[in-house]
C-alpha cells in the first residue's frame, strides 16, 4: 500500500499533471487550427443542433439526451468546490485561464466525440461507443481499448462515484443533521433503481436533472450579478489583471493563477480525456459531426457558464481571499453573503443534484466499457452491484486515498485517449469537411461509410442498415 501511495502522491502526481496539461493544451491548439476554429465558427450551428435534438422524438437516444448524459458527468461538485479552491489558491486570475482552456479544449471535445459517433456500434435500438471502440476498430489495437476501458471503469464508475456520494452525505449531514447511514441507504437504492433500468432510464433521468440543476444554479448566479451589477465590471478587471499578475507582489502569483485555472478548466470540462465520447456515441443522429458539435458546446456550458457562475458568486462576495480550505463551505458562505441564510439549504439541494447526476453519468461510462470488454450480462450486473456498493461506501468513508488513485487513473486514460485521437484526427477533419460541404449545399447532412475514402470497420453507417444515418 505504501508503494502505491508513493506512486500517486507528491512529485509523481505533479509530474503526471504537467505531462497531461501540456498534452491537453498542445493538442487542443492543434485541433483548433486543423478544424479551422470549429468551436467558434460553428457555435450558432451548435445551438441549432441542440434545439433540434431537444425536439426530436426517437426510439433510441436523442442528441439532447446524449448531451445531458455527458453534462451530468461533467457537472459535479468540482464546479462548486473546485472553482472556489482554484480562486482562493490561485487568485481571481485563475478564472481567466479556466475560460481560455475551455475555448481551446472544445476542439478536442469535437474530435473525440465525432470519432466516437463514427465508430459506434448497435446495442438493440440504441448505440454505444467511445474511445475503447475507436481504438479497436480504427487503430486495430484492442489491447489499447481494453486498457482504456478498465481505467475509465475504475475511475468514473467506481472511484469518482464514491467521492460524489461522500459529498452528498456530508452536505446533507451538515445542513440538516441527517444520519449518514440513512442517507447512504437512500442514495444506494435510488442509484440501483436508475442504473438497473439501462441506458434509456439513465438518459431520461439525466434529461430531467441536468436542466433543473444547471438552470437553478445559473439563475441564482444571475440574480447575484444583477443585484450587484455596478460591481461586475470591476470583477472582470480584477480577473484580467490578476490573470497576468499585474497586481500581485509575489513572483509566483502569475504561475499560481495559471496552474489553478488551467487544472480546474481541464478537469472540469474533461475535453480530450475520453469520458464524454462514451455518451456522445449513444446519440441517434444523421451525421457524426452533429454530435461532435453538441459535445463541443458541452465544454462551454460546463466551464464558461456553470464554473463561471461559481466564480462570480465567490468574487462578488469578496471572500476570494478566504483561507477556507473546503470549497463547498466557501461557496456556501459566499451565497449566504449575497442571498441570506437560506443559501445553505439551496446549496445542499444543488450539491445533491450536481453530485447525483454525476453518479448516473459516470456509471454509464463504466457500463459502455464493461460491454466493450465482455458483453456477458453477468459482468454488467456485477459492475452495477459494485457501483451501488461504492456509493454506499463513499457515503460513509474517508476518501482521500480513493481520490488520489482516481486522479492517477484519469491521467493515464486521458494520455491513452489523446494519443489515439491525435492519430485518428484526420478522420474527424474529413467528416467535418463533408458536413460543411453538405450544409453549404442547403442539405441536412447525412453520413455513410463511403462519405470518407478508406473508412474501415464502421458498423453504424451502412446505407442498407436503417441505422442512424437514415434518421433526420
Amino acid at each position: 500500500m505504501k508503494v502505491i501511495e508513493s506512486i500517486i502522491s507528491g512529485t509523481n502526481t505533479l509530474l503526471w499533471s504537467y505531462i497531461l496539461i501540456i498534452m491537453l493544451i498542445g493538442l487542443g491548439l492543434y485541433f483548433t487550427f486543423r478544424t479551422k476554429f470549429v468551436q467558434f465558427r460553428l457555435i450558432g450551428e451548435m445551438f441549432r443542433l441542440l434545439g433540434e435534438g431537444a425536439r426530436a422524438d426517437k426510439k433510441g437516444i436523442s442528441s439532447f439526451q446524449a448531451f445531458c448524459i455527458s453534462t451530468a458527468s461533467r457537472v459535479g461538485t468540482g464546479n462548486l468546490a473546485g472553482v472556489a479552491i482554484a480562486i482562493t489558491t490561485g487568485g481571481p486570475g485563475a478564472v481567466f485561464w479556466m475560460w481560455l482552456i475551455a475555448l481551446i479544449g472544445a476542439a478536442s471535445a469535437f474530435v473525440e466525440s465525432t470519432l466516437a459517433q463514427i465508430y459506434k456500434v448497435k446495442d438493440g435500438d440504441t448505440f454505444r461507443g467511445g474511445p475503447a471502440y475507436y481504438m479497436e476498430k480504427a487503430l486495430n489495437a484492442r489491447w489499447m481499448g481494453v486498457t482504456f476501458a478498465v481505467l475509465i471503469t475504475l475511475t468514473f464508475g467506481l472511484a469518482f462515484n464514491s467521492v460524489q456520494a461522500n459529498t452528498i452525505t456530508s452536505a446533507f449531514h451538515s445542513s440538516f443533521g441527517l444520519n449518514k447511514v440513512v442517507i447512504a441507504i437512500i442514495l444506494s437504492v435510488i442509484t440501483a433503481v436508475i442504473i438497473f433500468g439501462g441506458i434509456k432510464r439513465i438518459a431520461k433521468a439525466s434529461e430531467i436533472m441536468v436542466p433543473i440543476m444547471a438552470g437553478a444554479y445559473i439563475l441564482v448566479a444571475l440574480f447575484i450579478m444583477i443585484t450587484n451589477i455596478t460591481e461586475v465590471p470591476a470583477v472582470f478587471v480584477l480577473i484580467f489583471e490578476s490573470a497576468f499578475g499585474l497586481q500581485e507582489a509575489a513572483g509566483g502569483a502569475l504561475g499560481a493563477a495559471m496552474m489553478n485555472g488551467i487544472k480546474r478548466g481541464l478537469f472540469s470540462n474533461e475535453a480530450g480525456m475520453g469520458s464524454a465520447p462514451n455518451a456522445a456515441a449513444t446519440a441517434d443522429v444523421s451525421h457524426p459531426v452533429k454530435q461532435g458539435l453538441i459535445q463541443a458546446l458541452g465544454v462551454f456550458v460546463d466551464t464558461l457558464i456553470i464554473c463561471s457562475s461559481t466564480a462570480f458568486i465567490i468574487l462578488l462576495s469578496g471572500l476570494y481571499t478566504s483561507k477556507q480550505s473546503d470549497g463547498i463551505i466557501l461557496t456556501q458562505q459566499a451565497l449566504e453573503t449575497s442571498i441570506g441564510s437560506w443559501a445553505g439549504i439551496f446549496l445542499s439541494i444543488i450539491v445533491l443534484l450536481f453530485a447525483f447526476s454525476s453518479i448516473v453519468g459516470n456509471y454509464y461510462y463504466g457500463e459502455s466499457n464493461i460491454e466493450f470488454i465482455n458483453n456477458n450480462k453477468l459482468f454488467l450486473n456485477i459492475y452495477r452491484i459494485a457501483v451501488v456498493a461504492m456509493v454506499a461506501f463513499g457515503s460513509l468513508a474517508s476518501l482521500s486515498f480513493v481520490w488520489s488513485l482516481a486522479d492517477l487513473f484519469m491521467g493515464l486514460m486521458a494520455i491513452i485517449n489523446l494519443i489515439a485521437i491525435t492519430i485518428l484526427g484526420k478522420i474527424a477533419f474529413s467528416a467535418l469537411a463533408d458536413y460543411t460541404k453538405q450544409r453549404k449545399n442547403g442539405k441536412d447532412p447525412v453520413f455513410y461509410v463511403d462519405s470518407i475514402n478508406g473508412l474501415k470497420n464502421v458498423e453504424a453507417w451502412d446505407k442498407g442498415t436503417g441505422s442512424s444515418s437514415q434518421s433526420k
